[in-house]
Formats: structure tokens, sequence, C-alpha cells
């Protein structure tokens, strides 16, 4: 299961049927059309009163009837609008939940819409995730929407946005979570791309520290990408959404999951496209290494025309190496990268940590050791098995100064090997 919403397909006047309407006078439909910019509320008073004038009931479907008589609104429009009531996407659903005033609608995705509301007990502002009913019918989806509450309520992280509540209302499941007021990495990409590479360290870091948490904890979140990372107007990173989050040790879902994958087709890890039972952390490691490559790229490591083509070339296509799209990238960087996007799960980082070492030495100008003693590990191995001095398998371009590093390796084994017959021969010269 990809965990991506598909575009809804735009209705045209010539497409459309004669529309049903459902209650459209009511304050709620009225809303919807000066909230979309459809008409002024000006424009809207206007209508209500002809009908008022002709003596016609606004109640009975009219209102819409008007507006598109008046060239205000087409149809395909009202549709839309009736749609929009019908799934729970707007302001409806939210209102039933006690004890929260809705101001605004925040988004929507495939699997919920969130609201920015007010809490009247703290007064304080939160964001509400809310399921439409139309979902709530799907035992599934439920299950796992109160999974992500509480997988959540455990985390306790300045990095990670925080729970504050679970529940039902009147039919709709809900989940009350901290309000972040600021943007998420998606929409940076959208504004400047590729972002600043000290920049896109900072947020890397405080993201894989959000990580680090959740791994301790035993959970992996399954869905690291820039849609999911947000950052405050002051500037700190918010690890959100997890709606695919898992304990490492819940092997029970993992059956039930088998051979399916869940994630983002651009930045899902290979495990992840296998549908494999026994996932860990380096799974996150590798999504948050795809999202890292598109920061300081401006592109996304693999791109088809089809999420299954996307998710093969994770699989199978080698990696272009960071550096040789964006030249203005430190080798640093670029080596990092393709060790947290390693096709195999081994010859990644072991964990957050490594990672966040090796990014903050590169944040001070110093190589990424971490990274390095990967790279010169498989080149010592390779070396040793087939006298050849190639690429560990999962990549295939050559390594940055690899001439250089296997050079060292010889010197200092020459070195050592020098050292050790002086001792060698200090030794005889004693004992004689």
């Amino acid at each position: 299961m990809v965990d991506d919403a598909a575009s809804e397909p735009l209705l045209t006047d010539a497409a459309v049927a004669p529309v049903r309407m459902s209650n459209p006078a009511d304050s709620q439909f009225a809303r919807l059309i000066v909230d979309r910019k459809l008409c002024t509320s000006n424009e809207v008073e206007l209508i209500r009163t002809e009908l008022q004038s002709d003596g016609k009931d606004a109640a009975n479907g009219q209102l819409a009837e008007r507006l598109i008589e008046r060239g205000y609104i087409t149809r395909s429009q009202v549709v839309r609008l009736n749609k929009a009531m019908d799934d729970d996407s707007l302001y409806r659903p939210a209102q039933q939940i006690p004890g929260f005033q809705i101001q605004s609608k925040l988004g929507q995705g495939a699997m919920a819409v969130v609201f920015k509301a007010k809490q009247l007990s703290l007064d304080r502002t939160v964001a509400i995730k809310v399921l439409p009913r139309r979902l709530s019918e799907n035992q599934e989806f439920v299950d796992r929407f109160y999974r992500e509450g509480r997988a959540a309520a455990r985390l306790n992280h300045p990095n990670i946005v925080q729970a504050f509540d679970v529940g039902e209302s009147s039919g709709y499941h809900y989940f009350v979570m901290e309000y972040i007021d600021g943007k998420t990495v998606y929409d940076l990409l959208t504004e400047t791309s590729p972002t600043d590479e000290a920049e896109a360290i900072r947020i890397v870091i405080q993201t894989a520290e959000a990580l680090g948490h959740a791994h301790e904890l035993g959970l992996i979140h399954r869905d690291v990408k820039p849609k999911n990372i947000m950052i405050t107007n002051a500037g700190d990173v918010k690890l959100a959404d997890m709606g695919l989050a898992r304990e490492v040790d819940d092997y029970a879902t993992a059956k039930d999951e088998a051979g399916r994958a869940y994630g983002t087709p651009y930045y899902i890890s290979p495990e992840q496209v296998r549908g494999e039972i026994h996932i860990d952390g380096r799974a996150d490691i590798y999504a948050l290494g795809a999202t890292f490559y598109h920061m300081v790229t401006g592109k996304v490591p693999f791109d088809e025309a089809t999420p299954s083509a996307v998710m093969h070339k994770h699989l199978k296509e080698p990696l272009v190496p960071p550096d040789h799209i964006n030249q203005a990238l430190t080798s640093g960087v670029g080596e990092i990268i393709e060790v947290m996007m390693a096709k195999k799960s081994e010859d990644r980082y072991p964990t957050t940590t490594e990672v966040i070492e090796d990014l903050k030495a590169v944040a001070k100008g110093w190589p990424p050791l971490q990274a390095r003693t990967k790279y010169d590990h498989a080149l010592l191995e390779t070396l040793a098995t087939t006298g050849e001095i190639i690429r560990p398998e999962s990549e295939t371009e050559p390594l940055h100064d690899a001439g250089a590093t296997v050079a060292a390796h010889w010197i200092v084994i020459c070195g050592a090997l020098l050292a050790l017959s002086a001792l060698v021969n200090v030794i005889l010269l004693v004992t004689r």
C-alpha cells in the first residue's frame, strides 16, 4: 500500500448531470462558497434577498440554482462543494468535537483532514486531525488512526510534534496534537530548491535526533519525507505524522503487512518495497537520506512515471551521487547520503547517532569518519577477495578520492610492517 493520495479529476460542466443539492442554503454551504472565493458574502446575501422576494425557500436548494443562473458558480463547482460536505472534508466534522473551537482548515490528505483549533479549556491553539466518516466504516483505517495516536503519545522530544488526545465524538474519530506555526520541508523545496547545504544539514540533524528518540523506544516511522518534516517560524524542526509508525517487535502486524509496500514511493527503503517482516530504524535512515538528497539536489533520488517503477528503481537502480548533480556540494555530504541510502540495510549507518556524528563533523569542515570507514572497509574487503578496487555493491560511480584512500592504506600497512620489523630486530639484539 502506497500512502500517497492521487489527485482528484477535475469535473467539467459537460460531464455533470442535474445536481443534487444537500441543504445548500445552510451556513456551511454559503461559507464554503465564500471561503473558496467563488462568490463574495455580499453576492450570496443578494441572491438570498432575491429568493425571499420571490417567496422561495433557499433551504430547498434554490440558493445554488439561483447562483448558477446568475453565473456566479457552475454546476461542477456545486458538485465539488457537495462532495466536500459529504466527505466531511471541511468544517462540519470538526465542529462535532466538544471543547474545541475550529478556526480554519490546515490541510487534507488521503487519510484525514487537519484543522487549526482553539482548545477552550486551556486556551491554546492546537491541530486536530479528523478521520472522514467514509473511512470510519473501515476498521483497518480506524485501528491505524488510533495506532498513530498511541505511537505519538509515547514520544516526548522537542523535535517531534506532541500528541495531546485521541478519541471519538458523534461518529468522528479525532487526534489532537501540537499546532506548528511554520512550513514543511516540502514547502521549503517549493520556494527554494535546492536547499542551502548548511541549512539542509541543520534540518537533517534535528530530524535524525527525533528518529533516534523514536528508535530507542522501539518505534520506526516508516514515512519520513519532506511533507512530514515541519519547520517552525523560529527555525525548530518537528517530525510529524506517525500514521505508518510500527513497533519493531510487533511481528503480528508485520506478518499481516508482509509483502505490501508501506511508505511513499520517492523516499521508501528497499526493504519496505519488498514488504519484509524484519525492518528496523535503518529503513528510516534510508528515507531520511532520500529526503536529504532531494533537499540538496532539488531532485528526488529516483523518478519514473508510476509509483511501482519508482520503487523498482529503489531496489535495482544505482544512485547517482548527489554531488554529481549539485557540484557545489562538499564530498562529505555526498558520502553521508550514499551511506544512508545503501541498498542493503547492513551497509548503512547502524543508528542515527552515527549519522549525526558525521553531519556535525561535515558542518565543521571535517571529514565524515563513519561514512569513510564504511567505504574503506568495503574497499579492503573487495581488495582481499578479488584484488580489484571497486565501489560497494550498492554503488557504481567512482569513490570520492578512492585512489588516495587506497594509497593511504598501503602506506599505513607498509609503515606497520617496517615498524614491526624494527621491533623484532631490537628484541633479537637485546636477547643476544
